[in-house]
């Protein structure tokens, strides 16, 4: 495998979330960068890193994601986890001595395009939907839109009846 390159195709439309996605691919390629140079403490360095940070952008999207009530959270979930589990456990190997960083690189391209293509795009309109109401400040705002426009029909309902009362002596 060589290195990532981002396509737009990979672009969710939620800016952190992509922002987020492309950081992953960057610790992907300094990997494959660093395979060759046998400098096992720069290639742990960036194993932990990229631990660390995918597992933060995992707690982020898995938030986005109950926060927007996406249905398949859950099972978005699971995903997550049992990757998390195969790379703690190529981590561990790496930690043990054994040179896991082809295997590792490889394991990791693949999974991350298919996993954005495949169930990262499942929650986007979702998400995108959630985010729009949170930006206009969500239903709270939303329902006191209603309120004022409920409010301002019943005001013009009222002066109708006034008018109508006036002129035929109601």
């Amino acid at each position: 495998m060589a290195l990532l390159v981002w396509v737009p195709e990979l672009d969710t439309g939620i800016p952190e979330i992509d922002r987020q996605h492309r950081r992953i691919v960057d610790y992907i390629n300094r990997l494959y960068e660093l395979r060759s140079t046998q400098d096992r403490e720069a290639l742990g360095d960036v194993i932990g890193e990229m631990v660390d940070y995918t597992l933060s952008h995992f707690v982020f999207e898995e938030s986005l994601m109950e926060s927007s009530g996406y249905l398949f959270s859950g099972p978005h979930k699971k995903v997550h986890e049992l990757f998390t589990r195969k790379v703690a456990e190529m981590q561990s190997r790496f930690d043990a001595g054994e040179d896991v960083t082809d295997e590792l690189h490889g394991m990791l391209s693949r999974w991350l395009f298919n996993h954005i293509r495949n169930e990262d795009h499942g929650y986007v309109d979702t998400a995108k939907a959630y985010l729009r109401m949170a930006q206009q400040g969500g239903p709270a705002a939303e329902k006191e839109r209603l309120k004022a426009e409920l409010l301002q029909e019943l005001e013009q309902r009222q002066k109708k009846k006034g008018l109508l009362a006036r002129l035929f002596g109601g």
